[in-house]
């Protein structure tokens, strides 16, 4: 009986990642390396080091029809190690906007660079930190960090990372400025205030570093915040709404043009 489970978890975990055939039983064609390029730069991920969390279940063991002779030692402590269980392919097409090949490519990528299964905000700042080695981008990986982690879990699973990805880049207009309100307003209030945007504004002239040009100006970061609420705060009372915030954006070219900027990176 525990062997039939195990089977059956295993060929779910094949599915998922596209790593079996079910007509031929062979592994399909590798996925085009452009595309997983640009996955990669997207995808925050961690090392087999990170610890699991409790609601975590054992991966299946290793066998011949997953690990081949040539395969690495990662490849094997990837699938010993413990690690979190995501959700079917069906489900997960259900609530993206991803196809089934889209999702395995994604899982694929997922899998192999966070073996178990989840990352963690110091894993997540880490991996953010090398696309920016100019300067100090852990402020703002910490509030991205906590637009993926949804559930506020402390960790984003690869259900949590496919989720806010749809958004991003198969969401409609008012779906995306959804998530992107829902970045700067760090306390989860339903208002973007002065303070909130400051901070914002700050992690990313940080995240940008001091070697830039034409130089930043210490007084930047605070014009910026002025220069927003001077266009969103419609009323005057000191905070943007959501409503505020959409209206705003939508009739802003220059914003409008950066979120299509995303519809073909997948």
């Amino acid at each position: 009986m525990r062997g039939q489970a195990r089977k059956e978890s295993l060929s779910d975990s094949r599915d998922l990642d596209g790593s079996y055939d079910q007509l031929t039983g062979n592994p399909p064609r590798p996925t085009k390396k452009a595309l997983k390029q640009r996955f990669l730069k997207l995808l925050p991920c961690c090392g087999p080091q990170a610890l699991p969390s409790v609601s975590e279940s054992k991966c299946p063991p290793s066998s011949p029809s997953v690990l081949g002779s040539g395969d690495s030692v990662e490849d094997e402590f990837e699938l010993s190690t413990v690690c979190h269980r995501p959700e079917g392919l069906e489900q997960l097409q259900e609530q993206t906007k991803f196809t089934r090949k889209e999702l395995q490519v994604l899982y694929r990528g997922f899998k192999n660079e966070c073996p178990s299964g989840i990352v963690n905000e110091e894993n997540f700042k880490q991996i953010y930190s090398q696309f920016f080695p100019q300067g100090d981008s852990s402020t703002y990986a910490t509030f991205l960090f906590n637009a993926f982690d949804t559930n506020h879990d402390g960790s984003v699973s690869f259900e949590d990372f496919v989720a806010g990805l749809s958004v991003i880049l198969r969401g409609t207009i008012d779906d995306r400025l959804n998530w992107a309100f829902n970045l700067y307003d760090l306390n989860k209030d339903g208002f973007i205030t002065k303070e909130e945007m400051l901070d914002i504004m700050k992690s990313i002239y940080d995240m940008m570093g001091k070697y830039t040009y034409p130089a930043l100006r210490e007084e930047a970061p605070r014009e910026h915040v002025e220069s927003f609420f001077q266009k969103m705060d419609r009323n005057k009372d000191g905070v943007v709404t959501i409503e505020e915030f959409i209206e705003s954006c939508q009739k802003d070219e220059n914003i409008m043009r950066s979120m299509q900027l995303f519809d073909n990176v997948i």
